[in-house]
């Protein structure tokens, strides 16, 4: 018999080589994931792993917090928190250079907070803010850049699916994760707005002034309209953190509050309801069986021994860990050029997390770490999901032009990562205290 160690080695090569003919993710999973179990084991052991293991994924209770929090965001569009959220910005900061950049930014993190997808983000503020930015005369690299990158904070700020799969493929806690993204997100969204401050200083034709100041009572008057997204971030974070419900009764909590304010301001027409539950379905099915996948896969490279000797290899190497951490890092971008955010994250754990335990390094910090290089991977040429979302907002911006705009805020990416290494505490203090 083939050694066990030179089959996981082949399938993994067929799992990407079906990738690269176009197979869907899942089934590429399922294909060699079970596959690989009936030639090590035998056909009879496959079949039952992989029929039990669709079923305990669809039939798992904590997972009915991927469709309640996908179905927050569809709530929050159509309840029309995104057009206040960036009204209200745009008031307060247009008269900042990049005001209205700015403005997008800062909108895009509020939105995420009531979000958790980043091309729902995106989509939602590029349809708001690329039309005022276009009629003020904003370089469309500037512009369109600013979007999809602020997009990617739907990935970090809680609620964040990124989180969620993350801690359904390693067993983490899903409460901890969502608290842990609550500063990178902040310090990332201050980072974005850096950058866009910095570009327009070096090149001020890049974001002509926004017009007058608003008068004090527009201001107090926009404020006022946004108290909604602020409340259901407390009560569904606040919740979470202080133990008052779990992950997933939070994202019901979320989903009812958000789904009252649509009915009451009469904004929750039957379209924009059949609309938002045949995205949650369409997305929890996807994510659903990509996790299914991953563990079938997950099994068959325990039986071929691989993420364990992966981890005792790295063990031993008489290396500082933080090179093996920056090789996935590097990893995770070379990736991020072809593969979506959650494929890179259920192809890559199965291994990747057996030698992060093995050198000693905090799960949850380093889940933090794997979800700021997926939101690199957002808007990484030539596959950026968020890149192509926006590209639908402004067909008439070229896609090159998209990822130039989009560089500047690759590297901000970057930088917090590195403060992350530096200081983790940063991604700890706030779950050390649940």
């Amino acid at each position: 018999m083939t050694d066990p160690v030179t089959v996981g080695i082949v399938g993994t090569i067929l799992l990407f080589v079906l990738l690269f003919l176009g197979m869907p993710i899942a089934f590429a999973l399922f294909l060699v994931g079970g596959g690989g179990i009936a030639y090590l084991a035998s056909f009879g052991a496959a079949m039952p792993v992989m029929a039990s293991t669709l079923y305990e994924v669809a039939a798992f209770y904590p997972y009915i917090v991927i469709p309640l929090f996908i179905v927050m965001g569809g709530f929050a569009g159509s309840s029309g928190m995104t057009r206040d959220l960036y009204a209200m910005f745009e008031k307060w900061l247009r008269r900042l250079p990049g005001g209205l950049g700015i403005a997008t930014i800062a909108a895009c993190g509020g939105f995420a907070a009531v979000s958790g997808s980043s091309v729902a983000t995106a989509a939602a503020m590029g349809t708001v803010a690329y039309p005022e930015m276009e009629r003020f005369g904003y370089d469309p690299k500037l512009s369109t850049g600013s979007i999809a990158a602020g997009g990617t904070l739907g990935f970090l700020i809680p609620p964040s699916i990124g989180f969620i799969v993350y801690g359904m493929l390693t067993e983490q806690s899903i409460g901890k994760l969502l608290i842990a993204g609550i500063v990178p997100g902040f310090l990332l969204t201050l980072a974005y707005i850096l950058i866009i401050v910095v570009l327009v200083r070096m090149k001020p034709s890049l974001a002509p002034r926004a017009g007058e100041a608003a008068p004090w009572r527009e201001k107090w008057r926009a404020l006022y309209r946004v108290w909604e997204p602020v409340a259901v971030f407390v009560t569904v974070i606040g919740g979470i953190y202080l133990g008052v419900f779990t992950p997933t009764e939070a994202g019901a909590v979320g989903a009812v509050i958000l789904f009252g304010f649509a009915l009451f301001k009469g904004k929750l027409s039957r379209a924009n309801l059949m609309d938002a539950l045949f995205n949650t379905t369409r997305i929890s099915v996807m994510v659903l069986l990509l996790v299914a996948g991953a563990n079938v896969f997950s099994y068959f490279l325990a039986l071929t021994t691989i993420p364990m000797q992966a981890a005792s290899w790295a063990a031993n190497l008489e290396t500082s860990p933080y090179v093996i951490l920056v090789l996935f890092i590097l990893m995770y971008l070379f990736l991020g050029c072809f593969l979506d955010a959650i494929s890179m994250m259920v192809l890559t754990m199965p291994v990747i997390y057996p030698v992060i335990l093995e050198l000693q390094f905090d799960p949850i910090w380093f889940g933090v770490m794997a979800v700021l290089m997926m939101e690199a991977g957002l808007i990484t040429p030539p596959m950026g999901l968020n890149i192509f979302t926006v590209a639908g907002v402004a067909p008439e911006v070229p896609i090159v032009s998209i990822f130039r705009g989009v560089l500047p805020f690759l590297i901000s990416i970057f930088i917090i990562v590195l403060l992350i290494v530096l200081f983790p505490g940063i991604v700890l203090y706030l779950p050390g205290a649940m």
